[in-house]
C-alpha cells in the first residue's frame, strides 16, 4: 500500500511517475510531524532490532542508522566518514523490523535524515523546504517495500550490450596516439576492452560538442578506426557553457535565453573548466530540447556512449566570490597574533568552490515559474541527463545509448545510469563501493559503478585487483583515474597475467550478467540484494553488509582489505564455493551453512552458487561484439531438477519484452539421474 502526502506546493521533480497510491489523510502514517517556524520535521521512533536501508549515494554501510544524510549533489571526492552530502540525492528509505515501512520524501532542494544519531532510537527527516511530497509504502517485507517503491519511479534505463564490456579511461588521454596506444597495450597483452573514454582535454577549449582540430584532426574517422578495433569512444559533457563569441552554443544559449539567471537577470556566471561559463537552465522544457539536441553533432560522427560531469553544478569560483576574497585580505591584519584568525583566512581562501552563497544567488525559469536553485538544486543534473535521454529518443529513435551522469536525483534513473563519482585510491573506498550497490538498486540505478582502483590518489597493484575483482560484476566496469595520480592502466603495473585472468572472467560472466541486469530493469527488481533480502528469516544475514546477492543464481564476498589472504564468510544455505584464476581455471568446494574463512589469494575471485540454481557461462572474448551465444558451460549445486531462464537480445535496439528473448537452461531429474536441457549448445556441466 502506497500513501501520498502533500506538504505546501511542492515543485513537480519527475521523479513518481505510476503505482496504486492513496492520497493520505490527515497525520502521515509512522511518522510525528513537528513543525518548527515554517518548517516540518518528519519523526519516527525506531525500535532497537529496526534496520534502515536506502538513500542510494550515501556515505557508511547498507544499515544507515546512526549516522546524519543531507541530500545536496555535492561535489566533494574526498569522500571520508563524516561527510553527509554526496554526488546523488536520493531521498528513499526503507525501515525493517516488526513493520516494513518506506517513505520517498519528494523535494528538489535540501533533505536532511537524522537516522540515530542525535537520539539513538529517532529517525529524523527534515527538508530545507516547507514544500514537499511524503509517500509512506508498506509492505510485507523490505524487498516488498523497494519493489512497490521501484513500480512508483518507472522503468530503470536499460543500456546497450557493448556497455558491459570494460571499460578505460584517464584524466586525460589527449590525442589519437595516446588512445591507440591504450587500445595497442590492451589488446597485445590479451586484456579484453570495449570502450576508452575521452575526458575534458578532447575539446577545443574545454567546449562542450567540440573536439580540438589539432589532437583529433579527422574524429569521425578516428571513431570508426577505433570501432573497427571492437572499440567505442565515449566522450565527457559538462554542464558548465563556455563563454566565448563565436562558439555556437554560447551564442544559441544566449540568444534564446536557455541559460540561467541572476535576480537582476542577467546570465549566471562561474568560472569552470573553460574559465567563465554560463549554466544551462535544464529545469526549462525548452533549453532541455536545445541542449540535447547538440548530442547529435557527436552521435553524427559514430558516438555512441556519452557520460555527462559537473552536473552538481560544480563551480570553482564566482566573480562574487573572488571579490569577497580580495576585499577581506585587504582589510586582513597580518599582524594579529589570534591563531583563529589565520583558520580563518584559510577557509576564507580555499572554499571559493561550490559556496551555497553562490547557489542561492542565481535562478531557473521552469516553464514560466522563476525559481532560485537551491530550492531545486538536486534536480539540476538529474534534467542534464533527462535532456539527453529525451534528446535520443529522436536523434537515435531505434539505438540505445550509453548514457550516464554524476549528479543525480530519483527519476533521473529512467533517463540514464551513474557512476559513484570522484572517488579515490583508498580500501576504504572499494569497501562502501561493495555497501553502496544494493542501496543504489533499491533507488533504481541499475547500470552504475564506482571508477575501478579509484580517481584520485594514487592505486596499488593489489587495490586494482581487488577492486576488478568486484568490478567484474558490477554493470559499468571502468578503470578511471585522474590527471597527476600514478597511471592505472592494467599495463602500468608491470606484469598483466592476473588483471587478463581476473577482467576474461567477466567476459565469461557476461550473458548471466546481462541477463539479470535486464531482468532487474524490466521487473522492477534489484540486481544487487543484501543477503537479509533472499533469507528475511536469518537474523544473522541481517548483520552482513559485505556479501551480495547478485541476480538469481550467486553470491559474492570480495575481498577488500590490505595484505589479506582470505576473508570470512557467513553462508545463510549449503553453497557451491567457486574460486576463480582465470575464466577457465577454477576450483569447487560445497560448503555447509555457517561461518567459514576462505583463503584468496590477490589474483583469485571468490564466488558463491547458491543451491538448486545454475550459473551459465560463455567463452571468455576480447571485446563484447565477439561473445559467442550459441553455446554455454553450466555450473550448477543441484540435488533436484531447477531451470535458469537467460534473458537475450540485440544488445542495442528497444525490443526488450518479446518472448523468444528468453533461454531456458534447465537440469531435469529422471530417476535420480540429473541432466541438462536447453535449447543452446551445453560444451560443458560442471554438477555438484
Amino acid at each position: 500500500m502506497i500513501k501520498k502526502y502533500v506538504y505546501g506546493d511542492p515543485i513537480p521533480t519527475n521523479a513518481v511517475v505510476g503505482g496504486d497510491i492513496e492520497a493520505g489523510e490527515g497525520e502521515i502514517q509512522y511518522f510525528s510531524e513537528i513543525s518548527f517556524g515554517d518548517n516540518i520535521m518528519l519523526s519516527y521512533a525506531m525500535s532497537d532490532d529496526d534496520v534502515v536501508y536506502g538513500l542510494g549515494e550515501a556515505n557508511r554501510g547498507l544499515n544507515k542508522r546512526g549516522g546524519v544524510y543531507t541530500s545536496f549533489c555535492t561535489d566533494d571526492p574526498n569522500q571520508t566518514e563524516e561527510k553527509q552530502s554526496f554526488y546523488g540525492a536520493h531521498n528513499f528509505i526503507v525501515i525493517s523490523g516488526m513493520v516494513n515501512v518506506g517513505i520517498f520524501i519528494d523535494s528538489p532542494g535540501e533533505v536532511k535524515f537524522d537516522i540515530g544519531f542525535t537520539s539513538t532510537n529517532m529517525l529524523n527527516i527534515t527538508p530545507a523546504e516547507k514544500d514537499f511530497v511524503a509517500y509512506i509504502i508498506e509492505g510485507k517485507s523490505a524487498y516488498d517495500v523497494v519493489r512497490q517503491f521501484r513500480g512508483m519511479i518507472g522503468r530503470s534505463y536499460i543500456a546497450p550490450l557493448w556497455a558491459f564490456g570494460f571499460q578505460q579511461s584517464r584524466w586525460s588521454y589527449m590525442n589519437e596516439d595516446e588512445i591507440r596506444e591504450v587500445v595497442r597495450r590492451h589488446r597485445e597483452n590479451g586484456i579484453p576492452l570495449d570502450a576508452v573514454y575521452l575526458d575534458i582535454d578532447y575539446m577545443e577549449g574545454y567546449k562542450d560538442f567540440t573536439t580540438s582540430d589539432e589532437r583529433f584532426p579527422d574524429f569521425p574517422a578516428f571513431v570508426r578506426e577505433m570501432r573497427e578495433q571492437g572499440v567505442r569512444l565515449v566522450p565527457i559533457i559538462d554542464a558548465g557553457v563556455k563563454i566565448e563569441d563565436g562558439y555556437d552554443v554560447y551564442e544559441e544559449g544566449k540568444q534564446y535565453q536557455f541559460f540561467c539567471k541572476r535576480q537582476d537577470g542577467t546570465d549566471f556566471v562561474a568560472g569552470v573548466w573553460p574559465g567563465k561559463t554560463h549554466f544551462p537552465d535544464f529545469m526549462n522544457s525548452n533549453a532541455r530540447n536545445w541542449f540535447g539536441s547538440k548530442y547529435k553533432v557527436l552521435i553524427d560522427s559514430g558516438i555512441e556512449g556519452f557520460w555527462n560531469d559537473m552536473n552538481e553544478p560544480a563551480m570553482f569560483y564566482t566573480e562574487e566570490g573572488i571579490e569577497e576574497a580580495k576585499k577581506y585580505l585587504s582589510e586582513f591584519d597580518f599582524e594579529t597574533n589570534d591563531p583563529g584568525k589565520f583558520f580563518e583566512l584559510s577557509d576564507k581562501l580555499t572554499h571559493l568552490s561550490n559556496r551555497r552563497k553562490d547557489y542561492e544567488s542565481f535562478y531557473h525559469n521552469m516553464d514560466g515559474n522563476i525559481v532560485r536553485h537551491d530550492k531545486v538544486h538536486n534536480l539540476y543534473g538529474a534534467y542534464m541527463t533527462r535532456a539527453a535521454g529525451e534528446a535520443f529518443e529522436s536523434i537515435a529513435p531505434d539505438k540505445r545509448v550509453l548514457l550516464f551522469s554524476r549528479a543525480s536525483y530519483i527519476g533521473s534513473h529512467r533517463y540514464g545510469g551513474i557512476w559513484t563519482g570522484d572517488n579515490q585510491s583508498w580500501w576504504s573506498h572499494l569497501l562502501m563501493n561493495i555497501r553502496m550497490m544494493p542501496s543504489l538498486n533499491m533507488c533504481g540505478y541499475i547500470y552504475t559503478g564506482a571508477d575501478l582502483g579509484g580517481f584520485g590518489s594514487n592505486c596499488t597493484r593489489d587495490l586494482l585487483l581487488r577492486w576488478l575483482a568486484f568490478g567484474i560484476f558490477t554493470p559499468l566496469m571502468r578503470d578511471h583515474s585522474a590527471l597527476g595520480t600514478r597511471r592505472q592502466e592494467c599495463y602500468a603495473f608491470g606484469d598483466t597475467e592476473d588483471f587478463k585472468n581476473i577482467i576474461s572472467i567477466r567476459y565469461s560472466l557476461i550473458p548471466y550478467l546481462y541477463s539479470e541486469y535486464m531482468k532487474a530493469c524490466l521487473n522492477d527488481d534489484l540486481l544487487f540484494k543484501p543477503l537479509a533480502f533472499e533469507y528475511p528469516s536469518d537474523d544473522f544475514a541481517r548483520t552482513i553488509e559485505d556479501q551480495l546477492i547478485v541476480g538469481d543464481s550467486i553470491m559474492i564476498a570480495p575481498v577488500y582489505e590490505q595484505n589479506a589472504v582470505g576473508r570470512y564468510v557467513y553462508l545463510p544455505e549449503d553453497m557451491l564455493y567457486v574460486v576463480y584464476r582465470s575464466s577457465s581455471m577454477r576450483k569447487y568446494r560445497v560448503m555447509n551453512k555457517g561461518l567459514h574463512f576462505i583463503p584468496a589469494a590477490v589474483n583469485e575471485v571468490p564466488m558463491f552458487i547458491r543451491k538448486n540454481k545454475i550459473l551459465p557461462l560463455c567463452r571468455t572474448t576480447q571485446c563484447t561484439d565477439k561473445i559467442d551465444t550459441s553455446m554455454f558451460e553450466l555450473i550448477a549445486y543441484a540435488d533436484s531438477a531447477c531451470e535458469y531462464l537467460m534473458y537475450e537480445d540485440d544488445g542495442i535496439s528497444k525490443s526488450f519484452t518479446q518472448p523468444e528473448n528468453y533461454t531456458s537452461f534447465a537440469i531435469r531429474d529422471s530417476e535420480g539421474v540429473l541432466t541438462p536441457v536447453s535449447s543452446k549448445k551445453i560444451v560443458k556441466l560442471t554438477l555438484y
